[in-house]
């Protein structure tokens, strides 16, 4: 079984910045794209970013130049989201998912989310 956590979300004042962190972990043979979803209240669920295996990144135009994923590349097992000059209208849960390959094959595994809110 493949687990996926989020963390570091939280309050921020618009302008300011916030660091997610989101790590995988399990009977994992190869972790190939990882990457954040966010979904606002009445809302559908929409990409952020993603990261590939090797490396290639990609981001939704909302989010580009002032988001940035990043990885742990000793192992793949976590990616991260910097998120700067941040705007109310990035209020969301923020969801990370990962494409693992296990025994079984290959999944998209998502983590429970975290809460970013953006307010003065």
């Amino acid at each position: 079984q493949v687990h996926v956590v989020e963390s570091g979300g939280g309050l921020v004042q618009p302008g300011g910045s916030l660091r997610l962190s989101c790590a995988a972990s399990g009977a994992i043979l190869r972790l190939w794209t990882m990457g954040w979803y966010r979904q606002a209240p009445g809302k559908q669920r929409d990409l952020v970013a993603t990261i590939s295996r090797g490396g290639s990144t990609s981001y939704a135009d909302s989010v580009k130049a002032r988001f940035v994923i990043s990885r742990n590349n000793i192992d793949y097992t976590t990616v991260y989201l910097e998120m700067n000059s941040l705007r109310p209208e990035d209020t969301a849960i923020y969801y990370c998912y990962a494409k693992v390959e296990q025994v079984q094959g290959i999944d998209d595994v998502w983590g429970q989310g975290t809460q970013v809110t953006v307010s003065s």
